[in-house]
């Protein structure tokens, strides 16, 4: 294992660790023991090679499938960054509800979770307008075509493959 990868996996391993509100010797009592404090910080610096079977049982702990733990596969498996899209929210506070309900509400949970109410633009994926498509009961390039035509994307705008 080269370092620079020791110390992907380990910046994942402690990613995944502090997502879960757990400090080392938190992982060490949560698992009575079993995991040593010294040891998960020694794998989370690259410092120590963990072995596959260990971190399979490490993601077992954790709750999460091993490819989570694992930097490159987890970038193969997203892919590219996914092109984002530019809401116009004005525009889209000037359409009806009945077309416009749907979107109004996602952008606005997105708003929320992101504490973003500068109230001009909000900055969307594509997985988020095919999520929208689902909810709109058409295809994404029809979604996407269809919100040109109401002005909230800007003309011109498609769908990343």
């Amino acid at each position: 294992m080269t370092q620079d990868y020791a110390h992907a996996l380990g910046a994942r391993l402690r990613s995944i660790r502090a997502q879960q509100g757990l400090s080392l010797h938190g992982v060490e009592e949560k698992s009575e023991g079993r995991w040593k404090a010294v040891v998960v910080g020694s794998y989370e610096r690259g410092d120590r090679a963990v072995t596959v079977a260990k971190l399979a049982e490490l993601a077992e702990f954790y709750g999460v499938p091993v490819a989570e733990l694992l930097p490159d596969a987890r970038a193969t498996r997203r892919g590219a960054p996914s092109p984002k899209l530019m809401i116009d929210l004005q525009r889209l506070a000037e359409l009806p509800a009945h077309q416009a309900g749907p979107l109004a509400r996602y952008a606005a949970a997105i708003q929320s979770q992101r504490g973003d109410y500068n109230g001009k633009v909000l900055t969307i994926r594509s997985e988020d307008l095919r999520s929208l498509a689902v909810i709109y009961d058409m295809s994404a390039e029809d979604l996407t075509d269809q919100l040109v035509q109401w002005g909230v994307l800007p003309a011109g705008t498609e769908l990343g493959e």
